[in-house]
């Protein structure tokens, strides 16, 4: 790579870590990039994946005082986010991309509409279960584990607008604010990327000279995003994830 290929990368890596913290679309930054450099598309997405984990770790911890008395959600969710990635990205490595392109516009306008229409959702669900004489359970209903491992699925396969996706489902399933709600997302969204990585780095071809690059951007991303993402107030937040996830889909059916 020449000086501003290697530049190009790191800047990408840095704004994806950032996205990533904030809302969960930093690979609609990376993957476009990498393919503008020529990597074959396969070998872009996996070198990305595994790059990103260091960036999702990073955001995880600038988000831990928000993660504090969340450990059993974040276990019982995890598992979901495990099993959902490790799915994923076998699919990758085994199906054309072409078996996800129609759905993939439809998950994210469906998380967009979600997000937006979150508090109402949420209160109408809350309502529902006091006039049945019930709490919603602290951690989730069976529902949120299962759609959390639907989300983990398709972080594994390729995972942009992972995160608008996950707000979705932890802002309507659980009974938290919505930047505790961003700090689980970091988490779940780590542990998705990272069973993939492992898979990824055991099957499949890697360009470590690109990871490397995109690791050393995100990690400072992640950063620069805890700061940011926690003093957005929840309608700027809200506004955020809608705007990137319209974006995703822009990206994906102009492709």
């Amino acid at each position: 790579m020449t000086f501003l290929e290697v530049v190009a990368v790191l800047l990408a890596g840095a704004a994806a870590g950032t996205i990533n913290t904030v809302v969960g679309s930093g690979t609609l930054i990376t993957f476009p990039t990498l393919l503008a450099l020529g990597i074959p598309p396969v070998t872009a997405n996996v070198s990305n994946n595994i790059g990103l984990v260091p960036g999702s770790l990073s955001g995880a911890i600038g988000y831990r005082r928000e993660l504090r008395g969340q450990r059993p959600r974040l276990l019982r969710l995890g598992a979901a986010s495990l099993l959902g990635g490790a799915l994923g990205a076998v699919l990758l490595l085994v199906l054309p991309a072409a078996a996800f392109d129609a759905i993939v516009p439809v998950l994210i306008g469906l998380g967009c509409v979600l997000v937006l229409l979150q508090p109402w959702v949420s209160a109408r669900v809350a309502a529902r279960a006091a006039a049945r004489g019930v709490e919603r359970p602290e951690h989730g209903a069976l529902w949120v584990w299962v759609l959390v491992f639907l989300a983990g699925i398709y972080g594994g396969y390729f995972g942009a607008a992972q995160g608008v996706i996950l707000m979705a489902i932890l802002g309507v399933g659980l009974q938290e604010s919505m930047q505790r709600n961003n700090a689980t997302k970091n988490v779940l969204a780590l542990l998705v990327n990272a069973v993939a990585a492992v898979l990824f780095i055991a099957l499949a071809d890697v360009d470590w000279a690109i990871a490397g690059l995109i690791a050393l951007g995100a990690v400072v991303g992640g950063q620069i995003g805890a700061t940011v993402g926690r003093r957005l107030p929840p309608v700027v937040l809200r506004g955020v994830i809608v705007t990137v996830g319209v974006a995703a889909i822009t990206v994906f059916l102009v492709n």
